[in-house]
């Protein structure tokens, strides 16, 4: 049976002010450690600021991209920034509109890196000075199955908003499209939902 603490553990995550003596290093926030960490983030990085937390990031991050078309304020890119924060990809890159719906990402934004492209176009010929492959994830006629694809290590798996999909551009601009196989009556996965298959799935292969 669980007790009333470990309620209230449930209840009010994270860690309250750290005992002193503090511990020592640049990495730690001195308000944090005075006043607690209730952040969403590993145990490891507790009272650590965050621009300690992306610098140590840094150092171990795939070579996986992931990219957003932002035609709507759509909950999911915030979904996806979040999966995307925690198998630690190399940057997310939002297309179209410029502000996107945060709510979804628990603030996992602050300890990535997010690219701003205005179109499809900028955003290719961002790719391909970095020669990072365009893949494209939708269930469009052409798409070859995501299980049995071999994804380049150095890609970038790209997103449509919910319901529309990805722009026809988006789809003839890259090098490969690839669909989740289902097996139910349903037309498409969400989009937040799909984006984490396939993340999980680059990661099988090259995690």
């Amino acid at each position: 049976m669980i007790s009333e603490d470990e309620v209230a553990a449930f209840a009010s995550p994270g860690v309250g002010p750290h005992p002193e003596p503090w511990p020592e290093g640049e990495q730690y926030d001195p308000e944090l450690l005075a006043q607690g960490d209730h952040r969403n983030v590993i145990d490891k990085y507790r009272y650590w600021t965050v621009a300690a937390i992306r610098a140590d990031l840094d150092a171990t991050r795939s070579k996986l991209h992931v990219a957003i078309q932002n035609w709507e304020h759509d909950f999911n890119i915030g979904s996806i920034v979040r999966t995307a924060n925690a198998f630690n990809v190399a940057a997310v890159h939002i297309i179209g509109r410029r502000r996107w719906n945060r709510r979804g990402a628990m603030v996992t934004d602050r300890y990535l890196h997010v690219i701003h492209h205005p179109d499809e176009a900028s955003f290719f010929a961002w790719l391909r000075e970095r020669e990072i492959a365009a893949v494209a994830v939708d269930n469009l006629p052409g798409s070859v199955p995501l299980e049995t694809a071999e994804l380049p290590e150095s890609c970038c798996l790209i997103f449509g908003s919910e319901g529309p999909g990805l722009t026809e551009a988006m789809v003839t601009g890259a090098e490969l499209l690839v669909a989740i196989t289902q097996h139910g009556s349903t037309r498409s996965l969400n989009a937040g939902a799909a984006a984490a298959i396939a993340i999980y799935h680059y990661n099988l292969a090259h995690g």
